[in-house]
């Protein structure tokens, strides 16, 4: 029998193996990990109350099992990557009704659905950082705009699309939105994206139509695309907040660089629907419409049948929406004026000054250790710069239990400080 010779194996030499992901070292790790760590192991000081997860706890609507079981032979089809018809018509019929737009909304030309608006809000910034603003030079890359705290996806989106993210600090002297006036021509140049978020996750501040107007007139003028991130539109207390498609079509200027995107997750309580949608600029939503048909995640027949209930149904946004006020009334009642408590424009989230108790991080470990409680630090949520960590000194607090446990735990929160 011929013997064979084999070469002798050597381990591999993995001094050059390529280190991956290198684009998003900058991403800032998940708020809800850190909050993990700051936690574990340290025993609750009561029964727990979860208040750190924006994940909404009310009701289902009653519409959601009938639509989906009528429509679920369509889990056996491949979905269309830009929705049928009658999804985009029921999307375009609630912005029109929301923001009295005259039906200039073209459902065909200006709608696309997401699966979640996270995944768009993060792949949109795939499609606009454009070419104009690119360079070989790290110095020169293109910048994505960011409010400082914000929606950590955001920052994802940046470095996913090769831009740097620039975090603009929204704070009580910026009225909780970024500073127009603060930016420079060379910053503004350099921009590709400003992404807005309102109502504001976590202060709850809404921009007004000379805000809108402002900052439209401005992103045209050195060619930015604004991204606005419009989640908590319908949960408000008093005046709905003004839409950035109601400012641009009130005040006669079109849609042009601008895409605003909408969700099912906290204005129907479906947050594991993972339904949304993107509208505005035709031409950018074509270009988004290419992109969403090659990569990005579909949503299902059946899903988009219960979003057209949803979107067609205003009465149950209104019944969810008078939950929250009512909780945003116990929390003014318990709370007065402490920790710079101030009735949000919308969203559902108290943004509370804790700097009298050390800052956020040491507050929540409190209210852990002496009440069981648990919320977010709020320099989880934003980015140190320059001039500070502008969430540094603040917790964040969803309301998404109900009334009762809602004032049990703010309660037990203006005992402890």
């Amino acid at each position: 029998m011929k013997t064979l010779n084999t070469p002798s194996l050597k381990a591999p030499d993995l001094s050059d193996t390529p280190t991956y992901l290198t684009r998003f070292d900058g991403m800032p790790e998940s708020p809800f990990a850190r909050l993990r760590a700051l936690l574990d192991g340290i025993e609750a000081g009561s029964r727990t109350i979860n208040l750190s997860l924006g994940e909404p706890r009310h009701p289902q609507p009653d519409f959601v099992m009938p639509a989906l079981t009528a429509a679920s032979a369509g889990f056996g089809k491949y979905p269309p990557a830009l929705g049928t018809p009658e999804f985009r018509a029921a999307c375009a019929g609630w912005l029109d009704r929301r923001y009295d737009l005259e039906g200039v909304i073209d459902a065909n030309a200006m709608v696309l659905p997401a699966n979640g608006t996270r995944e768009a809000l993060f792949n949109i910034g795939q499609v606009i950082a454009p070419a104009s603003k690119m360079s070989s030079r790290t110095s020169d890359r293109p910048t994505f705009l960011l409010p400082n705290p914000f929606y950590q996806c955001y920052a994802a989106a940046a470095l996913g699309a090769g831009a740097d993210p620039v975090y603009l600090n929204t704070t009580v002297e910026t009225g909780h939105l970024p500073d127009l006036d603060a930016l420079s021509d060379k910053e503004l140049d350099r921009a590709a994206a400003l992404y807005i978020c309102s109502p504001a996750n976590p202060q709850g501040a809404a921009a007004d139509t000379a805000y809108w107007v402002k900052l439209i007139t401005l992103a045209r003028a050195h060619n930015i695309t604004i991204v606005a991130d419009e989640c908590y539109a319908d949960i408000y207390t008093g005046t709905p907040p003004t839409g950035i498609l109601e400012a641009a079509h009130k005040a006669g200027l079109g849609f042009a660089n601008i895409i605003t995107f909408h969700s099912l997750s906290k204005r129907n309580n479906l947050p594991g629907l993972r339904s949304g949608f993107s509208a505005g600029d035709p031409d950018l939503t074509s270009a988004f419409a290419k992109f969403r048909n090659l990569a990005a995640p579909q949503v299902p027949l059946p899903v988009m049948a219960v979003s057209i209930a949803a979107w067609n149904d205003d009465a149950d946004a209104a019944a969810n929406r008078a939950l929250y006020d009512a909780k945003f009334s116990a929390a003014e009642r318990i709370i007065g004026n402490r920790f710079g408590f101030k009735r949000p424009d919308g969203g559902f989230f108290l943004w509370l000054d804790m700097a009298e108790a050390g800052g956020g991080e040491k507050a929540a470990l409190a209210l852990w250790q002496e009440a069981g409680i648990r919320v977010l630090p709020g320099g989880y949520l934003s980015r140190d710069t320059k001039d500070g960590n502008p969430g540094t000194d603040y917790i964040r607090i969803a309301l998404v239990g109900d009334e009762e446990e809602t004032a049990r735990a703010l309660t037990r929160m203006t005992e402890i400080f």
